[in-house]
């Protein structure tokens, strides 16, 4: 179990999120595919609701302090940045394509705190992030199973 249990915490870190677990899962502990997505969509799922719907509250407690203040503030501009031009082009289904795909500074984590700052509201973000979790695990999948079994993917 120790071996399920890495593959949902490295889903659910904000750095390696699914990029880093389904890899893990399928090269290094062996797991079957349906296995590795199951352990992957839990783990890169769990943090969602609980960043949706604590991000503003922690937010309002630590601005109070000069170091969290500017944390937030150079968060929430690459946040915006990142995001703000697809959204005002695509609304909502931007959270999906923002998550789905697998790129550093994209994915469950940095969509939920854009749906914050976007105003998206808490039910609908988590069924569009939910989705682009699932896109972005088949990616990844298709992609690892792809080099390492030397299919060409193009």
């Amino acid at each position: 179990m120790i071996n399920e249990l890495t593959t949902i915490l490295v889903a659910a870190a904000p750095i390696s999120e699914l990029r880093g677990a389904i890899p893990l899962a399928l090269e290094i502990f062996h797991f079957s595919v349906i296995k590795t997505l199951l352990l992957a969509w839990i783990g890169n799922f769990l943090p969602v609701p609980f960043v949706i719907y604590l991000l503003g509250p922690i937010e309002k407690f630590f601005r109070r302090y000069p170091f969290f203040n500017k944390f937030f503030d150079w968060l929430f501009h690459r946040t915006r940045h990142r995001f703000e031009g697809k959204y005002l082009k695509w609304g909502e289904l931007t959270l999906v394509l923002f998550v789905a795909i697998p790129l550093p500074v994209t994915g469950a984590w940095t969509g939920s705190a854009a749906a914050y700052l976007f105003g998206i509201p808490k039910k609908r973000a988590i069924f569009f992030i939910f989705l682009g979790i699932l896109i972005a695990s088949l990616v990844v999948t298709a992609l690892d199973l792809g080099i390492v079994n030397g299919i060409k993917l193009f």
